[in-house]
């Protein structure tokens, strides 16, 4: 499938491009291989392949939800210029 240069240049307007003529030129080239390419693959007969959200069975690692490193106030809050209590205290930037 071949773009022409007009179809290009809607990409690009499109994608707030600024092409020059090489560029153009170029990317019509790329753009008609791609477009090429994925014409090809359409005539493939998929009728017998199950639809798939990856190539490769993966199953998400479930486990429960549980605190296992517990933050500690004290250190959390050694090295803070000023506090109050378990909290850092810093300026106000809201009048």
């Amino acid at each position: 499938m071949k773009l022409s240069r007009d179809e290009v240049l809607h990409v690009a307007a499109l994608a707030r491009l600024e092409l020059s003529e090489q560029e153009i030129e170029s990317l019509r080239q790329d753009l008609s291989s791609i477009l090429t390419y994925v014409e090809k693959l359409s005539k493939l007969d998929t009728s017998a392949v199950p639809p798939t959200s990856h190539v490769v069975a993966m199953e998400a690692p479930y486990r429960d939800d549980e605190v296992t490193n517990a933050p500690d106030p004290e250190a959390a809050l050694a090295n803070a210029p000023r506090r109050d209590g378990n909290f850092f205290v810093v300026p106000a930037i809201i009048e």
